[in-house]
């Protein structure tokens, strides 16, 4: 039997606090404007003390996504809420549904794309917590940018791609 122990104590008082954070389901996204290609941020690296990062992903019907990458520093995890996403495993392709989940630990080869004619939807999980927020709202942005600005950015976001 393999011992497995619980992580190093964080939280050190006696009787509790009120620290929770809420969300509700009509909450604007983060990113983008339109709810059928949008990113919700879940929960940050700083609302979980660095612990991990959740986002909600809505890609509207042929949107494409990143070419094959993989982090050093950070485990990547994909639940597919509804829709067809397709996943990279960086060994195939695999068409995940509603209630597919991939994870994908640190130096691991992945991607994703919704190549379907409909909406898609799921969730990313990044563990440890990193600031992906940053990412998020300015990859879109490096159209114009030098190869070396390029980069630095993704350098900087633990964004390796090898394709």
């Amino acid at each position: 039997m393999v011992c497995v122990s619980y992580p190093k104590q964080v939280y050190t008082g006696d009787d509790g606090e009120i620290s929770a954070s809420f969300r509700p389901v009509n909450t604007p996204p983060n990113v983008g404007t339109d709810e059928s290609d949008a990113i919700h941020y879940l929960a940050t690296t700083s609302t979980t003390r660095g612990e991990f990062g959740l986002y909600r992903f809505r890609m509207k019907a042929k949107a494409g996504g990143p070419k094959t990458h993989y982090h050093k520093t950070i485990s990547e995890s994909f639940y597919i809420l509804d829709g067809t996403v397709r996943l990279f495993n960086g060994a195939q392709w695999i068409d995940a549904r509603k209630g597919d989940f991939l994870h994908v630990p640190q130096g691991g080869l992945h991607s994703f794309r919704n190549d379907s004619d409909a909406p898609a939807e799921m969730l990313l999980l990044f563990t440890p917590g990193a600031p992906r927020e940053e990412y998020f709202e300015q990859v879109s942005q490096l159209a114009d940018a030098t190869e070396e600005e390029r980069a630095r950015f993704f350098d900087e976001h633990d964004s390796y791609f090898v394709e």
